[in-house]
């Protein structure tokens, strides 16, 4: 494959699901297989945009030997009730647990990935707005 390409395929499984595979093997299910529920295309956008700015979080806190113990991305998204039904607007809460983790160093992870870094989120940036907030937990305690 070319320099620069991302190659991936989906490939219909019957009814309304597919199963979604990279060229390194990883697999997804899309949409549903009989009884069984997948996870749908518009559902996927938000979910590359949660593990893309995660992955980058978890990466710029251990390179600054902070103790992250646990780590979540939420997000919530507004959806058009027309068509094409897109998203207008989109919510990333993060939840961090760990013992010495400062608003400082998370405000500037989350920064640094929404901003420099996470490309799915700079991405989808482009088509709604997408606002972010972080809660910093103890090792432990609840998120309710």
């Amino acid at each position: 494959m070319a320099e620069g390409w991302t190659e991936v395929k989906a490939t219909w499984q019957g009814e309304m699901g597919f199963l979604g595979e990279n060229a390194d093997g990883g697999t997804m299910q899309i949409g549903e297989f009989g009884e069984k529920k997948g996870i749908g295309p518009m559902q996927m956008l938000l979910l590359g945009v949660a593990g893309c700015t995660g992955m980058d979080i978890v990466s710029i806190l251990k390179k600054k030997r902070l103790n992250l113990t646990d780590f979540q991305v939420k997000v919530r998204a507004f959806r058009a009730s027309t068509y094409p039904m897109v998203y207008t607007e989109i919510h990333l809460e993060y939840l961090l647990w760990g013992e010495g983790l400062s608003n400082k160093d998370v405000e500037q992870a989350i920064q640094l990935s929404e901003e420099k870094y996470c490309s799915a989120g700079i991405m989808m940036r482009k088509a709604a707005p997408i606002y972010s907030s972080y809660r910093i937990l103890k090792p432990g305690e609840k998120a309710n």
